[in-house]
């Protein structure tokens, strides 16, 4: 299987790490039946966060008797010092662990620093001095706050969304982590399902040799297929080369990455669903989105307020009010089609 080194951590791993965030999704008995098989055949990074509801929980209950085998990361959103330290105790308690390996600020607007005020930096510091936490990471979505952390040199990893239909700005952070020697922990890999084959997409990552992508998976079935890349690895060849030119070409332009950060909306609109519709029923089976609820969803488009909250919180500077509304009109011909 593949290896990756996370920059100056020292944690190598293996090439397919968990992510945890969609098994909030599943029973508490699902979720730890699918975190263990993965243990079990040979994933050994799992990533959650504070803010993924009962997710932590899951994943301490499944992997507290090999804890010293496993590599866990999670991340705190608070911006005090007393939500940073109550966010982490809850974290350790729910993880059932004293430490945790990479503890990650979970998609700030700023880079924490220390002395700029706010403390955070100097809190992760005390509890990497007292055993809690055994390496600083940051998460982000915005590429100024992620040159800065590369830059700053405070921090040991970075999760950044990557995948193949990044733009050369994301390329550029990535090979910048392999200079400076950060680990780049990598979101987003599927694009939030708009990649449609997790073969091209692992054979694609395969070429970046220090990134670790953490795939988020809720069914036994979606695991096992990172698993079998294990034994028979992706190979990029042109296949796979005309299947990413044809999917750059089809999503060229804006189109909304799905990362929820501009919710929740004032108006009760579903925005990392609808304002990306147009793709999701083009690109995945659309029964599912054309139903009574994808209907509902889709019609509270009309109750937008106009208020601009959308607009100030995506990390990608998109007009989601706009992009709303030529969604909807594409969903009504799609609809008027079926």
């Amino acid at each position: 299987m593949d290896l990756v080194r996370l920059g100056k951590t020292g944690i190598i791993v293996n090439k397919n790490g968990f992510g945890a965030l969609p098994i909030q999704r599943i029973s508490t008995q699902d979720a730890v039946d699918l975190i263990q098989m993965a243990f079990h055949q040979g994933i050994n990074f799992f990533d959650s966060a504070r803010a993924y509801s009962d997710s932590e929980e899951k994943v301490g209950l499944a992997l507290h008797a090999v804890r010293e085998k496993v590599y866990i990361a999670t991340k705190t959103a608070a911006v005090t010092v007393e939500g940073f330290w109550q966010d982490l105790e809850t974290s350790l308690k729910l993880l059932q662990t004293d430490y945790i390996d990479i503890y990650q600020f979970h998609n700030p607007s700023f880079c924490p620093k220390p002395g700029d005020g706010s403390g955070l930096y100097e809190a992760m510091l005390e509890a990497k001095e007292k055993g809690m936490i055994h390496h600083i990471g940051i998460t982000n979505h915005r590429h100024h706050v992620a040159y800065e952390a590369i830059e700053s040199g405070l921090y040991e990893t970075l999760q950044f969304p990557f995948n193949y239909l990044a733009s050369q700005k994301e390329l550029e952070l990535v090979e910048l982590c392999k200079e400076k020697e950060i680990g780049f922990i990598c979101m987003k890999a599927m694009s939030g399902g708009l990649i449609t084959s997790s073969y091209v997409s692992y054979a694609h990552l395969s070429l970046y040799e220090h990134v670790l992508p953490i795939w988020g998976v809720q069914k036994e079935s979606e695991l096992a297929e990172f698993i079998s890349y294990q034994t028979c690895k992706p190979i990029y060849d042109h296949q796979v080369e005309e299947t990413i030119k044809h999917d750059r070409d089809e999503l060229a332009g804006e189109f909304c990455r799905g990362c929820g950060y501009c919710m929740p909306c004032p108006a009760g609109i579903e925005i990392n669903n609808a304002a990306r519709m147009s793709l999701l029923l083009r690109r995945s089976p659309s029964a599912g989105w054309l139903d009574e609820n994808g209907q509902a969803m889709m019609a509270k488009i009309k109750d937008c307020l106009h208020c601009g909250k959308c607009i100030s919180k995506c990390p990608y500077g998109l007009d989601t009010p706009e992009l709303l509304k030529r969604n909807l009109a594409d969903y009504e011909t799609f609809l008027e089609k079926e």
